[in-house]
């Protein structure tokens, strides 16, 4: 049975802030992440664990458990960071690494406030927790935000908004059917009609959505081939261009396979992939990972295309109430066919301590403060 939250709780008691354990944790964090405050995919043991298998690099990624007892409320890995935007000062930041897409920590549902006194009370004391801590990718109108905010007002720490925009999200009570005829123009889906014909008088066009967990291992060879082929794969960016990002998209890819999590699309023309896409399931949520295309028939919109039986994937799926499209702000494609939307926000907040140090992160605050305020104001100007 859940304990209440003990209003003299040390959060952390009992387990030091140490650097990221080993597999032991696990089985802890599936139990907080069935019964978190908010879904984050990313946070979710399969990706997570993937992520510090294969992703840490240098960096020093720390974990952070805040416990209620001997119940876990709050996980959040962090690492520092050398800069904060232009500014050459170091902080100490959620972990945020290329591939996730989504800041949120884990917080146990109705152990909001307590899980953000023990986060903050631990970073107050780490000696190597540089100035302030800078929380990237969290929802506006999420339960960890609303937290934060409270305990910052009621510690009298200073907090500030340093970033927000939009982007694309998918929450519809609507049929797929009704919610493309809603929110996508009369103009582009006509277009996209003809384009479907086009395509289907080059070969025979199949909708696949992988269902046997032994197919994913060849279903991730061609998605890594099918991202290679394109801009990504000339710039570098492509995840087989970097042995650790191919080894990470397939780790996670048959974790969350083999706990349910995964939703897999494919779009083929006569038998090979012209579109495949990628999602993460947790808890009533999803998040729209990677996409590839054939951009060799790029004329043919394969992307809008596999998009759209993701969409029917979606809302035919009674155990995803929504999906966050993680794309970047004001995307072309995807703000084009989703009507919702999700604001994405930065924070920056204080972090105290005592003697030297409080005084270095009270001025170090203030200073990146008043240099985002020189800023906007230049900007106005």
């Amino acid at each position: 049975m859940d304990m209440a939250p003990d209003p003299a709780l040390k959060p952390g008691m009992g387990e030091p802030l140490l650097p990221f354990p080993g597999d032991g944790p696990d089985a802890r964090w599936a139990v907080l992440g069935e019964a978190a405050a908010e879904a984050n995919a990313f946070y979710a043991p399969d990706m997570l664990r993937a992520a510090l298998d294969h992703l840490r690099g240098k960096q020093n990624v720390r974990l952070i458990e805040v416990f209620d007892g001997t119940r876990l409320i709050g996980l959040m890995p962090v690492t520092v960071m050398p800069r904060h935007g232009r500014l050459p000062v170091a902080n100490v930041a959620n972990w945020m690494h290329a591939h996730c897409f989504y800041g949120a920590p884990l917080i146990h549902r109705g152990d909001e406030q307590a899980a953000w006194i023990g986060f903050l009370t631990q970073l107050d004391a780490a000696d190597w927790a540089p100035n302030f801590l800078h929380l990237r990718g969290f929802d506006a109108a999420g339960a960890n935000a609303a937290a934060l905010e409270a305990v910052c007002v009621s510690q009298r720490r200073r907090f500030a908004e340093i970033g927000r925009y939009d982007r694309a999200l998918l929450r519809s009570d609507l049929s797929a059917d009704a919610y493309w005829e809603t929110n996508v123009r009369a103009k582009k889906r006509k277009e996209i009609r003809r384009l479907q014909k086009r395509l289907a008088d080059m070969g025979a066009v199949e909708s696949r959505t992988l269902t046997d967990a032994a197919d994913l291992p060849h279903w991730c060879s061609d998605f890594l081939a099918l991202e290679a082929s394109g801009w990504k794969g000339q710039e570098g960016t492509a995840l087989s261009c970097s042995a650790d990002d191919a080894a990470f998209f397939r780790a996670a890819t048959a974790a969350a396979c083999a706990n349910g999590r995964l939703h897999f699309l494919r779009l083929d023309l006569d038998g090979k992939p012209i579109a495949m896409l990628i999602n993460f399931q947790h808890r009533d949520g999803a998040f729209s990972f990677k996409i590839a295309i054939d951009e060799t028939l790029g004329r043919f919109s394969p992307g809008v295309l596999i998009e759209i039986d993701n969409l029917r994937a979606v809302q035919d799926d009674p155990a995803i109430a929504w999906m966050d499209s993680c794309a970047a702000p004001d995307h072309p494609m995807i703000d084009s066919l989703w009507g919702e939307r999700r604001s994405i926000v930065q924070y920056r907040v204080a972090l105290k301590g005592s003697g030297l140090t409080r005084a270095r992160r009270a001025t170090t605050f203030a200073l990146a403060s008043a240099v985002e305020r020189a800023a906007a104001f230049m900007k106005r100007r």
